[in-house]
């Protein structure tokens, strides 16, 4: 790359960032103006209700998994619950009195295990959930759908006319060139003809 091309490739980026900050300028509001449009959106309260919700079908789903799914687990496990099912990395160490003075450390893996149970039946209501209801959706806005299908169709239809009725108009113009050229070239060879003689 030449140097000419580099300098003028540095201006550009040059130009294109002076006109990104005056554009990021010219937009810009105050931070509380901001915050009380944020606030006044029905988008953030739909979102406030969403986060209640979740946080009670969290409830709701810990609940399944301790005291329904972790009771039937254990008994394929031998009588161990999935809370008890650890690898221990470094015993916890008690004193005489029986006070811890260094904690176990170890990998749970009941836990972890309780927490994929847990979220893939979070993950599997909020895809049921959301099935549900873009078919209601759908049922709803069915008219809509069918009129903006039958719109589209017929715009298609006319921008395939229109292609089409354009398409005879080039083929006529072509059509009425090669006429032309063929009488031009008649006229010439008359004309030769009338010059030899």
């Amino acid at each position: 790359m030449a140097n000419a091309e580099k300098k003028a490739l540095k201006e550009q980026k040059k130009a294109e960032k002076k006109a990104m900050k005056a554009h990021l300028k010219a937009q810009k509001t105050g931070f509380w103006s901001d915050f009380k449009k944020f606030i006044t959106k029905g988008n953030v309260l739909d979102l406030a209700v969403a986060v209640v919700i979740g946080s009670a079908f969290n409830a709701i789903t810990n609940g399944l998994v301790k005291f329904i799914i972790n009771p039937c687990i254990t008994l394929f496990t031998g009588d161990i619950s999935l809370e008890e099912l650890k690898t221990v990395l470094r015993e916890a160490v008690v004193d005489d009195a029986g006070a811890v003075t260094s904690p176990e450390v170890a990998i749970l893996w009941g836990e972890w295990i309780q927490t994929i149970i847990q979220f893939l039946i979070i993950a599997f209501s909020i895809f049921v959930f959301v099935r549900v209801f873009k078919k209601m959706s759908d049922k709803l806005h069915y008219k809509e759908i069918e009129e903006k299908k039958v719109a589209d169709a017929k715009k298609k239809e006319e921008d395939d006319a229109k292609a089409a009725a354009a398409a005879a108009v080039a083929a006529e113009k072509e059509a009425q060139l090669q006429a032309f050229y063929k009488n031009v070239e008649k006229q010439t060879e008359l004309l030769e003809k009338l010059a030899n003689k």
